[in-house]
């Protein structure tokens, strides 16, 4: 503080001191990312569908043709074993697979059994994938053991209309190694393998799963842990 005299009055002036900068405090932390590698044996059939690419390229046609689309067009017989070919999941190397999300979905999905925030783990949890869908790109997890067979179902689209579909099963017994990514603050090494096991026994994967939103499922898609559990770092 400063004094000063003016027309006989004495003045104060008050001097502001400078501001010292405050340390910043560091409250975010980097994510600690870890991966579980985990092999699984089905304990049931495993089923898949995939969009065919004929269907879709049916569906560009129609709607490239407008008003005119069905027209005085005939309807093409149905190729069975040709759906069943295109309900694959094949990579441009040509082995089978089954869709990474499945196993990520499932997980979130589990979370609702254990009373875990579904909206956390949809950012805490993914499923590293061995390849690509050769059609549309799908992630895929390989089928390291087993084969597909040709089968048949009576099924009801979604106008109600009941329809004959060929797919692909693999019967029980059907062998991948799931590598899962997770954030290791949120989860730990136990949560995930319960978590995952969680999936195999009461969530299922594929067609005709128990966690279908469309129906209470066929008994499909169930898998365990096969023991060989790593836990690496991302």
């Amino acid at each position: 503080m400063a004094t000063a005299i003016k027309n006989g009055s004495e003045v104060k002036t008050v001097v502001a001191k400078p501001e010292t900068a405050k340390p910043e405090k560091l409250t975010i932390t980097p994510p600690k990312i870890e991966v579980c590698e985990v092999k699984i044996v089905g304990t049931s059939p495993y089923v898949q569908n995939r969009f065919a690419a004929k269907a879709m390229e049916q569906m560009k046609a129609k709607q490239a043709s407008g008003s005119q689309a069905n027209k005085g067009k005939k309807r093409d017989a149905k190729d069975f074993q040709e759906c069943y070919r295109q309900a694959q999941h094949v990579s441009p190397d040509g082995w089978h697979g089954i869709p990474a999300p499945a196993f990520r979905n499932g997980m979130i999905e589990a979370c609702r059994l254990v009373g875990f925030k579904m909206t956390i783990a949809k950012r805490s949890l993914f499923c590293d994938a061995d390849g690509v869908d050769v059609i549309d790109g799908t992630p895929l997890v390989k089928i390291t053991k087993g084969e597909p067979r040709y089968v048949e179902h009576a099924v009801r689209n979604e106008t109600g209309v009941a329809d004959i579909r060929p797919r692909p099963m693999w019967d029980a017994g059907w062998e991948a190694v799931v590598r899962i990514r997770y954030d290791a603050e949120m989860f730990s090494n136990l949560d995930i393998v319960n978590l995952l096991a969680r999936v195999g026994a009461q969530e299922g994967i594929g067609e005709g799963r128990a966690g279908s939103k469309k129906s209470a499922g066929c008994g499909w898609g169930f898998f365990e842990l096969a023991g060989g559990i790593l836990f690496l770092p991302a």
